[in-house]
């Protein structure tokens, strides 16, 4: 809203700096600001507010060191991170981008399906909270959504460089031609982004027209299935890693500050240019609601560190994968969520790993034998003796990590 306000400022009256809302960089950088003041401030008495509520998390009794002190803390924290990341998109983003569009329809969806959960766990007092076929149906619809809006909508394109033929021909007959006249023209487009190859891209397209050309008027229905299978695992897996304290929220973080570089020069030519990458215009305005989800997600952490003072619950968490699910299929960046979200993936496998053994050797043997001693990942390194805080503070290293390696993605082939 503001962007508009000083756009309008700035083209009739010439008001003195209303040009810096033109900036990406300068709102982002105040989307953070507002939305660190509104997640800490506010988050207080948000966190207030739900124990008045008396909306506490029920703890089952899994022995786990330090379990039984967590009874009564206030869940369904995610409303702090929705609210602190919406209101300064609404301040500072143009709101007419299909892509923050689509990002504020994902945030209200997942935490409607996140809420609706916790709704039924602590006022309902159904420990399983919203079924899970039901959770699985809302991943599908936002997939569906998401899907088709990627891939019907004029906005959403590429622009790719031209060969390096007619590039040089323009470079030679003028040596100052700017970088923005060496891409084709803006077209849709089914390619996305592959780490590690040579020639770093791939179209979806080709999953099917290797069998007939005339099949690529099907590729929607391949490509919206990929959309629908990266929202449900990279939920689920955000879903999964809210287990102690800190956890969840420091390592989306990590990830979502990540795509925001993704963002960021992806949506400008010049670094697209310099760093021979897919151009996506208009992709780099996600920058500004990043920035206020990054910001929401570090104030989060105010109360979430150990001890925490309130937990997200599924409204944070499922919130959080599908808002990270679709940054990265917007920036055409999803082939990278094996390795940016490898917290994510590990947690998921050991609870995948698990379960499997256990059913497998249930049948062989007449009992069920375990991998580990407790799945997801993190609780198994709490039945090892781990201090939680000491648990988040390396899964934090290691997400850096990750975050680093896939950064270098943008050079290496």
């Amino acid at each position: 809203m503001l962007y508009y306000l000083f756009e309008y400022l700035e083209t009739q009256f010439q008001f003195p700096g209303a040009s810096l809302f033109g900036f990406i960089t300068f709102r982002a950088a105040f989307a953070m600001i507002i939305s660190l003041l509104i997640s800490t401030i506010y988050g207080k008495r948000i966190i207030r507010f739900l124990q008045r509520q008396q909306v506490g998390e029920t703890i089952r009794d899994l022995g786990l060191e330090g379990q039984k002190e967590k009874a009564g803390t206030p869940t369904m924290g995610g409303i702090i991170i929705i609210l602190a990341t919406l209101i300064p998109v609404l301040l500072f983003a143009k709101l007419d981008n299909i892509y923050i569009i689509l990002l504020i329809v994902t945030t209200l969806w997942m935490g409607t399906i996140g809420f609706i959960d916790d709704y039924i766990k602590k006022f309902k007092n159904d420990k399983d909270g919203l079924k899970g076929r039901f959770k699985v149906l809302g991943q599908v619809g936002l997939g569906i959504i998401v899907g088709a809006t990627l891939f019907f909508h004029p906005e959403v394109t590429i622009k790719e460089k031209l060969p390096v033929e007619q590039q040089q021909e323009l470079l030679a007959e003028n040596p100052y031609t700017e970088p923005v006249k060496l891409f084709k023209a803006e077209e849709r487009s089914t390619k996305t982004t592959i780490p590690f190859v040579k020639g770093n891209e791939f179209d979806y397209a080709k999953l099917i027209t290797w069998i007939s050309p005339s099949l690529e008027k099907y590729a929607w229905v391949i490509f919206m299935l990929v959309v629908i299978f990266i929202i449900t695992g990279v939920s689920n897996g955000a879903n999964l890693t809210d287990g102690i304290d800190g956890l969840a929220a420091g390592t989306s973080a990590i990830i979502v500050l990540t795509l925001g570089i993704f963002a960021f020069v992806s949506g400008r030519f010049d670094f697209s240019d310099y760093l021979n990458i897919m151009y996506i215009p208009r992709v780099g305005e996600i920058t500004i609601y990043i920035s206020a989800f990054v910001g929401a997600l570090i104030g989060f952490l105010w109360y979430n560190t150990y001890p925490a003072q309130v937990f997200m619950g599924d409204t944070g968490s499922l919130t959080i994968g599908g808002i990270i699910a679709v940054i990265a299929i917007a920036v055409r960046k999803e082939w990278l969520i094996p390795v940016l979200c490898g917290v994510f993936v590990a947690e998921n496998l050991s609870v995948i790993m698990q379960v499997s053994w256990f059913k497998y050797t249930r049948k062989k043997y007449g009992e069920g034998r375990r991998i580990f001693k407790m799945s997801p990942l993190h609780h198994h390194f709490q039945k090892s003796g781990y201090h939680e805080s000491k648990i988040v503070t390396r899964f934090w290293i290691v997400g850096i990590l990750l975050a680093i390696i896939s950064i270098v993605t943008l050079k290496i082939r």
